[in-house]
């Protein structure tokens, strides 16, 4: 639709200058088409005629008379009128939201989609946990946004890359490794001896009795097998790391997300691709010495203050792998690089930008970009829930998959934007009922398709080239509230991609649902007079195609009943 005005005015501005009403080498200026805030403006506004005045010399008012007068006649525009300082608005006709809802019937799973990224590379890396315990709440948010927004640029015609970015080397991993070491020798963690940074859960048991026992485990099409000898710490090491990443692995999978790549922290250093990073930074001049440190002149691209790179003990900062691992997505070719995080690594950013582009390797200031998700509050019978008995000190991803559901848990964890805190009240998520977001929308798709089979069980059919004859049949405040409501979804599909805000289409599907389900108790689907009852039907279908496809951009199901 906005395309469509779009041209429209395009068209107007070009008519303006064969006129002369406008200088012949006049250049369009860029402008914007968007939704109107009250309907009693009309549908769509554009400020083509204030973007337009400063260039052409004339009054923006003036201008946009001269533009509406200028405007080819469309059959998917009922009036437009000047308003203000000179934005025109513009009445969508009836035919606008006919022809959406015949569009959307036609496209069907392709309906809202574009192609918009053309093809070019993107790789969005999200959840990206130490293998250090189970994935608790905050990894599960970073999944439900990181997946969403992978779909999202799918479906906006990106080439998408989903990669996960594991941290198998440092100080947790060596924790790991003792505190499994520790619990395989018999020593518990209300031992004296128990380490004040050892992991207490008793998924390290687990770990622990398994690496006695000899077990296998797989890990990323790699079988890791267990020595027994709880005297050898890179033994212990190996297998609780696979078993760790095989635990994330289930939990993922049971969360309904995949991964195309998982990139080892330690292949950074194994394959040399730290100390080559420090070569070139060096060899840049953005480096210097001090106190037997190696320095980062970081304060050069931005950063509050220099970075040190390697301590004087010969040992690498965490962000130097950090910029290191990045300078390979470069390399790889990803032309967007979208990593979502939690809140707390605000501060590394800047750093690791600065480190980017003090490679001198051409990546632009804005890459990569970044989304940062807030902290979640899980309750539960009124009160916050803080502890996992198996994790022993957060509560697991899996947790709440198992009281609520992988649904509702995603749709929960995405439905509030990603820099909100957000409470995750697993009563309501449980709860039938329409306070509980999820199950109102599921229940609209799902009540779209009762519809239909209480149709066939009359014996009756639906003539769906007649329905989409007769949509100006469709006359009441309740349809043209669901047509309108239909015809956004392009729009917000298009934004939610551009702003990485998923949480865009839970809402979206939300409203949507309502005026469904509106509709539904204020006028009956299934009468008697054959071109109504068609007609009603075409546009419930297309809504339900609308839930479904919006669900799928969430990795959420579309039930067809309830």
């Amino acid at each position: 639709m906005k395309q469509a005005l779009n041209q429209l005015v395009l068209q107007a501005i070009g008519a303006l200058r064969e006129s002369g009403k406008l200088p012949s080498d006049f250049v369009a200026p860029s402008f914007v088409i968007e939704r109107t805030r009250s309907r009693e403006h009309g549908d769509f506004a554009t400020n083509a005629a204030m973007m337009m005045a400063k260039a052409a010399g004339r009054k923006p008012r003036d201008i946009a008379t001269d533009l509406v007068e200028a405007l080819p006649a469309s059959p998917v525009v009922g009036k437009v009128e000047v308003a203000g300082p000179g934005f025109i608005n513009f009445f969508l006709a009836p035919a606008a939201y006919h022809a959406e809802i015949a569009k959307t019937l036609a496209e069907g799973n392709r309906y809202g989609r574009n192609r918009d990224g053309a093809g070019r590379v993107a790789g969005v890396e999200f959840v990206s946990a130490n293998p250090t315990g189970p994935l608790h709440v905050g990894h599960g948010r970073a999944a439900a946004i990181g997946d969403s927004i992978s779909r999202l640029l799918d479906a906006t015609g990106w080439k998408v890359t989903r990669e996960f970015y594991y941290n198998d080397a440092g100080v947790q991993i060596a924790n790991l490794a003792l505190s499994t070491q520790l619990r395989a020798q018999g020593v518990g963690p209300d031992d004296a001896r128990w380490p004040e940074s050892g992991y207490r859960g008793d998924y390290i048991m687990d770990v622990a009795q398994a690496f006695l026992a000899k077990a296998s485990v797989e890990a990323d099409g790699e079988t890791v097998t267990a020595t027994g000898d709880v005297d050898n710490l890179d033994d212990v090491r190996r297998f609780a790391v696979a078993s760790l990443r095989h635990e994330q692995d289930l939990d993922l999978k049971a969360f309904g997300v995949g991964f195309d790549v998982y990139y080892l922290e330690s292949s950074l250093y194994t394959e040399g691709k730290v100390d080559e990073t420090v070569r070139e930074l060096v060899a840049h001049g953005h480096t210097y010495e001090e106190g037997g440190a190696l320095w980062l002149r970081s304060t050069d691209f931005g950063d509050d203050k220099d970075r040190v790179m390697r301590k004087s003990d010969g040992t690498y900062t965490y962000f130097l792998p950090d910029v290191a691992y990045h300078r390979t997505k470069w390399q790889r070719g990803y032309e967007r690089a979208i990593t979502e995080l939690g809140s707390d690594h605000h501060g590394s950013l800047a750093r690791v930008k600065a480190g980017l582009q003090a490679l001198d390797t051409g990546i632009p200031k804005n890459w990569p970009e970044y989304v940062l998700h807030q902290m979640v509050t899980v309750m539960k019978g009124g009160e916050e829930v803080k502890i996992s008995k198996r994790a022993g000190s957060y509560v697991t991803l899996r947790d709440l998959i198992d009281e609520v559901g992988r649904d509702a848990t995603r749709y929960f964890l995405i439905a509030r934007k990603a820099d909100s805190q957000l409470v995750f009240d697993i009563d309501l998520a449980r709860s039938q009922s329409n306070d509980n977001p999820v199950y109102y929308i599921q229940y609209a798709h799902a009540r779209a398709s009762r519809v239909f089979r209480e149709l066939a069980d009359r014996g009756l059919a639906t003539l769906r080239a007649n329905g989409l004859a007769k949509l100006d049949l469709l006359a009441t405040e309740h349809e043209q509230t669901l047509m309108f409501e239909l015809s956004r979804y392009p729009e917000v599909v298009e934004a939610a991609a551009a702003n990485l805000e998923p949480h865009l289409i839970a809402q979206y599907l939300r409203e949507l649902a309502g005026a469904l389900h509106s509709y539904y108790h204020e006028h009956k689907w299934i009468v008697d007079d054959a071109d109504l009852r068609d007609a009603r039907l075409a546009m419930v279908a297309a809504t339900q195609q609308v839930l479904r496809n919006g669900l799928d951009l969430l990795g959420i199901s579309a039930p067809e009943s309830m």
